[in-house]
């Protein structure tokens, strides 16, 4: 037994490289869950610089300086971050408080509605039962809005916290952007000269890592804005509220259009009732849905990441749980690293290729 533990070892542990891959990747682990609050303006700012990369990039190979297509995508960011907070965010909280203050006339409309049931369906539904379901949900939302007050009060810290972020963030990004290939540079020196399977793993994460996060931005853009056209031209109420909660259904593939789907039928209903304009905006929904996972996804993403349905949502779960709304968006990349790592690992196939390209190095260095 000891024997085939040794040899299962060596042959998938023998290798520096690998020691040295668990190893990164346990600090890593380790420093997110220690330390993930105080390092969140790093890791958005990082996000970010992804997403700016591409800019950078595109004013490069229009003969624009570095210094100054960095400068002018600094600049587009502060724009874009200064719209949603002086438009864009006033209007869904406005709204939000809307939606919240007639979510009791909005319970009693549905209340109505079910009391029809029992009447219909005796053996499935009792008047008793859907008294005990609606009594529950006043009490849940009372108990939300409690928390939001608590909220308010007692997280004062928080909020300035996110105004000191606002300042820092767009620092961070300009430095990210500005000094990229020199952090790049730093950050190897600290590996081994040769590293055949962390290249890979590189090169494999590295356009995949990046178009993911440039791809799922523009998606959530493309998305919300359809959908509060959409909204807007059907007159639907809380349009901008509704096209947000659309839009950021994209992060959760699969789980996060169904989710969705309730709040935009609830309030159609509502607002119509059984009526042409309820069944035109659940249309209108489902098509934004449809050409979204048929035209959009396969146009932004060009399959790049290659990534079953079931492990897309195991990741989802799994990452989510673990690291909450960042661990959702970066569900899929880490999924892809995972698979990347595995792909990767030592076999005797990737060893005698590893010491080809070895070989290979070493001559053209002599």
């Amino acid at each position: 037994m000891y024997a085939i533990v040794k040899g299962w070892v060596n042959r998938y542990f023998g290798q520096e490289e690998v020691v040295l891959l668990v190893l990164l990747l346990l600090v890593a682990l380790v420093v997110l869950a220690t330390l993930g609050g105080v390092l969140a303006p790093v890791l958005a700012a990082l996000v970010i610089a992804f997403l700016m990369q591409g800019m950078v990039q595109r004013l490069e190979s229009w003969k624009v300086p570095h210094w100054l297509s960095v400068s002018i995508a600094c600049l587009v960011l502060v724009g874009i971050i200064a719209a949603l907070l002086f438009v864009v965010l006033p209007i869904i909280w406005r709204q939000a408080v809307r939606l919240f203050a007639e979510l009791p006339n909005m319970i009693a409309s549905g209340k109505d509605l079910l009391a029809l049931l029992p009447e219909q369906y005796p053996r499935l539904i009792t008047a008793q039962q859907i008294d005990e379901i609606f009594n529950t949900v006043g009490s849940e939302l009372g108990g939300i809005g409690q928390t939001l007050l608590t909220f308010s009060l007692a997280n004062l810290p928080i909020l300035a916290a996110a105004l000191i972020y606002l300042v820092v963030v767009p620092i961070l990004v300009f430095f990210f952007l500005k000094d990229s290939k020199q952090l790049l540079r730093w950050c190897a020196s600290f590996l081994p000269h040769q590293r055949p399977m962390l290249r890979q793993i590189w090169y494999e994460m590295n356009d995949q890592v990046a178009n993911y996060v440039r791809g799922k931005v523009i998606e959530i853009a493309i998305v919300g804005v359809v959908s509060y056209v959409a909204f807007l031209l059907l007159g639907v109420n809380y349009a901008l509220l509704l096209a947000a909660a659309v839009g950021l259904s994209v992060l959760i593939p699969y789980i996060g259009a169904a989710v969705v789907t309730i709040p935009v039928a609830m309030i159609g209903l509502f607002q119509w009732g059984w009526s042409s304009e309820f069944f035109w905006l659940m249309f209108a929904y489902g098509m934004i849905q449809l050409l979204d996972g048929n035209v959009l996804v396969p146009v932004l993403f060009s399959e790049a990441v290659n990534l079953h349905p079931v492990a897309i949502i195991l990741a989802v779960l799994v990452f989510g749980g673990i690291w909450g709304f960042w661990g959702v968006f970066f569900a899929i990349p880490l999924a892809t690293l995972a698979k990347a790592i595995l792909n990767a690992w030592p076999t005797s196939e990737h060893q005698a290729e590893w010491a080809r390209e070895a070989a290979v190095s070493a001559d053209s260095d002599a």
